[in-house]
């Protein structure tokens, strides 16, 4: 592209990989993970695609950094959320409830977190090098963990485990539910030919509450179950 100048310094760099990052999430405000494109993003930010890929080595490699940069904005806000959302003195099980509708309704803010969780294994942990995707499975660990420990602190009876296992659970819900709450256009048009179809398309707050709802309901009766058996 012509006027382009290479940057030769690490403070050139670095402003150069958060134009390509910039510009990659005002992309995803505007359509879904699908369609964009290598060329559109080297468009958006003016520079080459060779020269995109100076800085990233994949279209993949870009949203995969978004999405962990996502994860951790939406983690920075987690543990006030729940503080304000759950009733210490509540019994578990409503404690559970509070925490499930404060996950959902937190959620439903955070589309290009959600759109991207959609699309992570599917699409994102392809076209990438182990070594970027081990990058971001190392982040993603972590942040499962912060994200278990916050729940352990407002419902400590899920146990260690059981918050572990349901925060992991929630991240492949979420992709699910975000992305049959969003059909294709040929799917939306079926729908608006036979309104009866349309129960098939969940409404993504409400489904994700109620399915996180059951979750939760289940990993402290088992928890339950486990210590009448000690």
């Amino acid at each position: 592209m012509t006027g382009f100048q290479r940057a030769h310094s690490d403070e050139q760099r670095e402003i150069r990989r958060r134009a390509i990052l910039d510009a990659a999430a005002a992309m995803l405000t505007e359509m879904p993970v699908a369609q964009i494109s290598l060329n559109e993003l080297s468009r958006r930010v003016g520079l080459a695609k060779s020269n995109v890929l100076r800085y990233f080595e994949s279209r993949e490699a870009v949203l995969l950094e978004l999405l962990a940069a996502a994860g951790r904005d939406w983690l920075a806000g987690l543990d006030d959320l729940l503080k304000a959302a759950v009733d210490a003195g509540a019994s578990p099980a409503a404690r559970g409830d509070q925490v499930a509708a404060a996950l959902a309704d937190s959620l439903a803010v955070h589309p290009v977190l959600c759109e991207l969780i959609s699309a992570q294994a599917a699409v994102l942990e392809h076209n990438v090098s182990p070594q970027a995707v081990a990058k971001y499975k190392r982040i993603g660990v972590a942040q499962v963990g912060a994200f278990a420990r916050a729940l352990f602190r407002h419902l400590p009876e899920l146990g260690e485990d059981g918050a572990g296992w349901f925060a992991g659970s929630t991240i492949m819900v979420v992709g699910t539910v975000w992305i049959h709450s969003r059909p294709a256009a040929a799917v939306l048009a079926a729908y608006e030919a036979d309104p009866a179809l349309a129960v098939l398309r969940p409404v993504f707050t409400s489904m994700l509450r109620e399915t996180l709802e059951v979750l939760i309901a289940g990993v402290l009766a088992r928890g339950r179950s486990g210590q009448e058996e000690a």
